[in-house]
């Protein structure tokens, strides 16, 4: 039988890894390969580079002194900032920075005795940079050029620019563009401010109010200064002046872009559109001729809410910006305003307003150190036929007018309610509630059941307060009292009333005023008003309720008084752990009185 030999093959998996093991060393040599590409044309364009800033070098040395400076630049000279070349087949720009120096051999221009020729020598530097190669850092190289005479022009001054921050911190890195023109050569440079902020400028053409300087940074707002104008007479910060050996030095402050969100609300947090507001802040543009309002602010400008109510600021400047609103009352702002807008900071602002009254006054009450508003504080105002008190960080709604009659679900028209049980009187007594009268005599008892207020999400209910609280001593006990309903929804199934201790046993009356917690988070509010005499002569009378409450749109701090009289008002603040603050105004129009508490 002949012998047959079988030969061994590979199997698939001895493939696939002798494979891989071979990617590996054919993607190693691949990935040194390109290493020495790359490192072999990156010194082709350093050694380009190099010769480049040689030949650069040597062609400024080649000028006159006084050329060597920078196009409408300082030192003015013969050469433009910016040039591109190329160099075998590779474009390059090329960047070059000349500066004067002042040097302390001699004495500097801001040392006594003055060097009243500052600009000793010059300092030249030059970079350059491969524009298409994905080059990030330049290659640049510095040197020194001086003259073989005379240091500088005697009728040329300095311009020492200075920029810091909102905290008065040195701004580093900011561009400073300055533009003049002047009787011996025009100006257009562009530099940036050192490691203390600053720009120095020490041989420059002399020029009353010729300079024009304007600072700026990424990301940071702007400042410069302003060409005197019509809308502009008197610009806090007009031109610069450069006086023949002399020092100008002018300062500019900038710092990172802020933002508001702004939106205007009611007093229950549902969004308002459509709302014309101003905003003015305290930077100064400059002044007019105006004797009684002569100031000029940077921000002084009215806007609109959107359909949704908000108005977005996406690139605004720190500072501290008052508020105010027309064709509404303002209640409040959270925060309050003016509000004090920190640089870099994103703001929300929320306006609540009301329906427009002639007369209206808000107190703000703020701690006279940390300037943060005091809440809890009691705002008493009084006046010839007027006196009222709140508390400060309570939101309220009030009634004071039933003579509509009822019908009505939703609280709309403020004088109406929901219904009665027709032992009630809303219209004999303008203004006031009683009972029914037939004939001569009052009926015993009667009630009736408000509209529903919306008091908005996350409500937290304080007091039910009522006047008059003395009622006819004949009356009886209790003559008028009440219990109150609250529910997530505008339609319960069913209005369940409950007095002061959560169940419907009780009734608020003229001892018992705090609402009960198990009211909380109930968005919707209506109250019922149980009235009873024991003298058919005699009647119980209601002619106010209010109901304060708290939520995320109840401004800090602050209360409102609406539909006021004119005249002087005496304003009173008490507040616990401070001492008494009282002042007084004279209501016109719309008034806001910030009350200073000072620690007891």
């Amino acid at each position: 039988m002949p012998h047959t030999r079988h030969k061994k093959a590979f199997s698939l998996l001895e493939v696939v890894i002798a494979l891989a093991v071979f990617l590996i060393f054919a993607l190693g040599i691949y990935g040194g390969i390109q290493m020495v590409f790359k490192i072999v044309y990156q010194s082709r364009l350093r050694i380009i580079e190099t010769a480049l800033l040689n030949e650069q070098v040597e062609t400024i040395r080649n000028l006159s002194f006084f050329d060597v400076g920078i196009i409408n630049g300082s030192p003015s000279g013969m050469l433009t900032r910016n040039v591109t070349t190329t160099r075998n087949g590779i474009d390059f720009l090329v960047t070059r920075t000349i500066r004067n120096i002042d040097d302390p051999y001699d004495g500097t221009v801001t040392t006594t005795p003055r060097d009243t020729a500052p600009a000793d020598y010059k300092l030249v530097d030059i970079s350059v940079v491969c524009i298409y190669c994905a080059q990030t850092t330049p290659l640049s190289i510095q040197t020194y050029i001086s003259p073989k005479l005379l240091e500088g022009d005697p009728a040329h001054g300095a311009l020492f620019i200075e920029v810091f921050d909102a905290d008065v911190n040195p701004v580093q890195g900011a561009q400073v563009h300055v533009t003049a023109t002047t009787p011996s050569s025009t100006i257009d440079l562009v530099d940036t401010t050192d490691n203390d902020g600053m720009l120095r400028l020490v041989d420059l053409p002399a020029g009353s109010d010729a300079y024009h300087i304007s600072v700026s940074k990424t990301g940071y707002t702007t400042d410069g200064t302003l060409v005197p104008s019509e809308s502009v007479p008197h610009p806090e910060k007009p031109p610069a002046t450069v006086s023949a050996q002399d020092v100008t030095e002018i300062s500019f402050s900038i710092d990172i872009i802020s933002s508001i969100n702004l939106q205007t609300v009611n007093a229950q947090c549902q969004p308002v559109g459509n709302i014309s507001f101003h905003v003015v802040g305290t930077h100064l543009l400059g002044r007019n001729d105006n004797e009684e309002d002569n100031e000029i602010y940077k921000i002084d400008n009215s806007y609109t809410t959107n359909g949704s109510g908000l108005y977005d600021f996406s690139s605004f400047e720190w500072d501290n910006y008052l508020f105010s609103v027309s064709g509404k009352d303002m209640l409040g702002s959270i925060p309050y305003s003016p509000l004090k807008l920190m640089p870099g900071s994103s703001q929300p602002v929320q306006l609540v307003v009301g329906p427009n009254t002639e007369r209206s006054l808000l107190v703000i009450a703020l701690d006279n150190i940390s300037d943060q508003p005091v809440a809890s504080a009691t705002v008493h105002i009084a006046t010839e036929g007027y006196d009222a008190t709140k508390i400060t960080s309570i939101g309220n709604v009030r009634q004071t007018d039933w003579s509509g009659g009822g019908g009505q679900t939703d609280f709309i028209d403020e004088t109406k309610y929901f219904t009665d049980d027709g032992n009630i009187d809303v219209y004999t007594s303008t203004g006031n509630v009683t009972l029914r009268k037939i004939g001569q005599e009052y009926v015993s008892y009667g009630s009736f059941e408000s509209s529903i207020f919306d008091l908005g999400a996350g409500v937290h209910y304080v007091n039910l307060i009522w006047e008059p609280l003395a009622q006819p001593v004949d009356a009886g006990n209790e003559p008028l009292k009440f219990q109150i309903a609250t529910s997530p929804s505008s339609t319960p199934a069913e209005w369940e009333y409950f007095g002061y201790d959560g169940t419907s046993a009780t009734y608020y009356d003229s001892t018992h005023t705090a609402i009960h917690e198990i009211h909380d988070n109930g968005q919707y509010f209506r109250y019922k008003v149980f009235m009873q005499t024991n003298s058919v002569t005699t009647t119980p009378t209601l002619s106010d309720v209010v109901l304060t409450y708290t939520n995320s749109c109840t401004p800090p701090g602050q209360a409102f008084f609406p539909n006021l009289i004119s005249g002087p008002y005496t304003i009173t603040v008490t507040a616990d752990g401070y001492q008494l603050y009282t002042t007084t105004v004279n209501l016109e129009g719309e008034t806001s009185v910030g009350a200073k508490l000072v620690a007891s």
